[in-house]
């Protein structure tokens, strides 16, 4: 559908820009989004809140000031959505005839009542000290048994965020369900001799919105390359102190800044023969449904490359001016970008964390799973970074000139692509 309706879009220009490999920025304009992203008066931009909507029409005034396109059709440069959010009202364990604090157990469920009591159904599980309890935890959702899962204390901070996370609304797609399995987590080390629970959810429709802008392609306008960051954040979480909010200046405010300063750079230049597509996207921390509904609209095989920012603000392991790219060996975008910035001194690297799965953990994965050579760049030090995902994320943690180098490497390591002279290889799709 995209593809039929951006051919009317494409603009003729006899204006040649030289390409200017320094790629002169406006660092104050880059401090200013990101400083405005992770602003408290942002309130974390938790979805479905005032906060993530205002910060929507930030970034849609940031792309009409860049001059970009709406996409065909449209009124704006949001892409609505309905999604379902579930959300605890009540969740009452009772482990060996004692009902536990509300902070030691949680639900994870798409029913809308659980009453569990000594059911020879339920199965148990455990999450014990030494396991990798993120593999743990995706090992046992991926059986959709239901289940009481005993975590080992070890994993109190891993738990906590998760119940956080789960107690301020999961998101889903479509409709509840049914069949689909429940969760109890409890935080103990040893299996409980007998169990009750009383569990309620509140079930709830509301509208989502990516937010995305065109650039038009002067010679191959029905072929894409898209830039994508997620604006989403965890909103307000358990406060640490005095504070509250989960500011997400590094993730992913820093990859938001980086969409649009790019949109700014090509836009300005002018002389892209493919069509650029720059969306931040919605609810990526919920379960990446943002980039799952951008993905449908359009047909992947019209996707030549994506290239998805995430967490920026920092030196990489690697040290100043690099980045890495997840699924390198997947496709051969990481090596085209390495070629087109060789003479630059800045260098893009293999993702240093496969243990951490990050290539299917980001809102590239639901392109890449459909061919699209769909990568993330990164120079987040994951398995290190203590401000991940706290309230502690905020702009004084970052380092401005690591985004700018950051976005000026992207925007070079890009230029044989955008113009039609690289074609990345294509990821082989995943088999249903």
């Amino acid at each position: 559908m995209i593809r039929l309706l951006l051919c009317f879009l494409v603009i003729f220009s006899s204006c040649a820009v030289k390409k200017d490999t320094q790629l002169a920025m406006d660092e104050l304009h880059v401090e200013k989004v990101i400083n405005t992203l992770a602003a408290d008066e942002m309130f974390g931009r938790g979805v479905f809140t005032p906060g993530i909507d205002s910060a929507a029409n930030f970034i849609s005034r940031e792309f009409k000031s860049a001059g970009l396109k709406m996409l065909p059709n449209s009124d704006s440069y949001l892409q609505r959505f309905n999604a379902i959010q579930v959300r605890p009202s009540i969740c009452e364990i009772t482990i060996n005839g004692e009902v536990l604090p509300e902070g030691n157990a949680f639900a994870i469920s798409e029913q809308t009542g659980l009453n569990w009591n000594e059911n020879p159904e339920i199965i148990t599980k455990s999450i014990v000290s030494g396991d990798n309890f993120r593999q743990r935890y995706r090992e046992i959702i991926s059986e959709n048994k239901d289940a009481i899962v005993y975590v080992n204390e070890a994993f109190s901070e891993e738990f906590n965020q998760l119940r956080h996370h789960i107690q301020g609304g999961r998101i889903l797609s479509g409709q509840l369900r049914e069949g689909k399995a429940s969760y109890i987590f409890v935080l103990r080390n040893e299996v409980a001799r007998s169990f009750r629970v009383n569990y309620a959810g509140a079930v709830t429709t509301g509208r989502l919105s990516n937010v995305i802008g065109v650039l038009p392609g002067k010679s191959r306008p029905n072929e894409y390359v898209v830039f994508s960051a997620h604006y989403d954040h965890l909103g307000v979480i358990e406060p640490v102190g005095q504070d509250s909010i989960a500011n997400g200046a590094d993730d992913d405010a820093s990859g938001v800044t980086a969409v649009i300063s790019l949109a700014n750079i090509f836009a300005q230049q002018h002389n892209n023969e493919r069509t650029l597509i720059f969306v931040t996207f919605t609810a990526e921390e919920s379960g990446g449904f943002g980039s799952k509904y951008f993905s449908e609209q359009l047909d992947p095989k019209d996707v030549v490359a994506m290239i998805n920012i995430e967490m920026i603000g920092k030196d990489s392991k690697f040290g100043p001016n690099t980045l890495y790219i997840t699924g390198f060996d997947k496709s051969d975008l990481g090596k085209i970008m390495q070629a087109n910035a060789k003479r630059t001194g800045f260098a893009f690297h293999p993702d240093p964390y496969p243990d951490q799965n990050l290539f299917y953990r980001s809102d590239n994965a639901t392109l890449a799973a459909l061919g699209v050579p769909a990568h993330t760049a990164s120079t987040s030090q994951i398995d290190q970074d203590k401000f991940y995902h706290t309230v502690k994320d905020e702009l004084q943690t970052l380092d401005i000139k690591n985004i700018i180098s950051s976005i000026k490497a992207i925007a070079i390591g890009t230029t044989s692509i955008i113009s039609g002279k690289d074609t990345p290889t294509r990821i082989p799709p995943l088999k249903n």
